[in-house]
C-alpha cells in the first residue's frame, strides 16, 4: 500500500475512533417517563436534557456533542475558568452547561421561543454545581445588538456556537452578530456539520471579517472545528 493511502487509512481510523468516543457520551434512560430527555456524560456529571422535537433549536445535534468532548479535552490550551463565554444559538443549553461546569461565566442565548426549555435544561444541571451560575438571555441574530449586548458593557473572552449555519434566511444577521459580540482579543469556537452549499458560502463570508482556523475534522459526519478571531483592522 502507497504512503498517501497508509495516511488516509491511518486519520479514517482516527476519525471513527474519536466520533465513537464522542458519541459514547450520550445515553437514553432505561425507564420511560412522561417527560422525554437524553442523558450525556460531560465533566464527570450525568447531563439530562429535555428536548422539543417541534423546531431545529431543541434537538442535540452532534455538532453540539463535538463542541463539549472539545471543551472538555482541550481545557488546558482552552482554559475558560472564570472567562466570559457566550453561546449563540444555545438551543437545549448543551454546550453552556458544559462550559458552566468546567468554571466559565456562561451567558446561554437564543429566540424567546426556546427560552424556557433552554433555562430549564441550565437551570437543573448547573444548580449547586457550577462556579458561576449561567445566565439565560434573549439573542435574536442582528436584532437590537447595541441594546441587548452594548459593546460598552460586554467583553467576551470565547463565542461558541455550534450548527449555527443551516438553511435560514439569517446568514448576514448572524455574521453581523459574530462581528458585533467580538473585541479584538475574543476568541470563536464554532463546530458546523456541512450540509448545503449555503455553508461554504458563508464560511468565505465569514473569512472577510474572521481569521479562521480549522483546529479538526470529523469525516464520518461531515463536521469541522474552527477556531476564529477578527481580522486586525489596521493590518486588513
Amino acid at each position: 500500500m502507497d504512503p498517501e493511502a497508509q495516511k488516509e487509512n491511518r486519520e479514517d481510523h482516527e476519525d471513527k475512533r474519536v466520533v465513537q468516543e464522542i458519541m459514547s457520551r450520550r445515553f437514553t434512560p432505561t425507564v420511560i417517563t412522561t417527560t422525554s430527555w437524553e442523558g450525556f456524560h460531560f465533566v464527570g456529571h450525568e447531563i439530562r436534557i429535555t428536548e422539543a422535537m417541534d423546531c431545529y433549536g431543541a434537538v442535540v445535534w452532534p455538532s453540539a456533542l463535538v463542541l463539549c468532548y472539545f471543551l472538555e479535552t482541550n481545557a488546558k490550551q482552552y482554559n475558560i475558568v472564570d472567562k466570559h463565554v457566550i453561546e449563540i444559538g444555545a438551543g437545549t443549553g448543551l454546550v453552556s452547561i458544559v462550559a458552566s461546569l468546567l468554571g466559565a461565566r456562561v451567558t446561554a442565548t437564543d429566540l424567546p421561543e426556546l427560552l424556557g426549555n433552554l433555562q430549564y435544561n441550565i437551570s437543573r444541571n448547573t444548580k449547586m454545581k457550577c462556579k458561576h451560575p449561567p445566565q439565560v438571555k434573549v439573542l435574536s441574530w442582528g436584532v437590537a445588538l447595541d441594546k441587548t449586548f452594548p459593546r460598552s458593557s460586554h467583553n467576551f473572552d470565547y463565542i461558541l456556537a455550534a450548527d449555527v449555519v443551516y438553511a435560514h434566511p439569517f446568514l448576514e444577521e448572524l455574521l453581523i452578530t459574530f462581528d458585533h459580540l467580538c473585541k479584538e482579543t475574543t476568541i470563536i469556537l464554532w463546530v458546523m456539520k456541512f450540509r448545503l452549499e449555503k455553508e461554504n458560502k458563508f464560511v468565505d463570508r465569514f473569512k472577510e471579517l474572521f481569521d479562521l482556523e480549522e483546529i479538526s475534522r470529523f469525516p464520518s459526519l461531515n463536521i469541522k472545528l474552527y477556531k476564529a478571531m477578527k481580522k486586525n483592522r489596521r493590518s486588513a
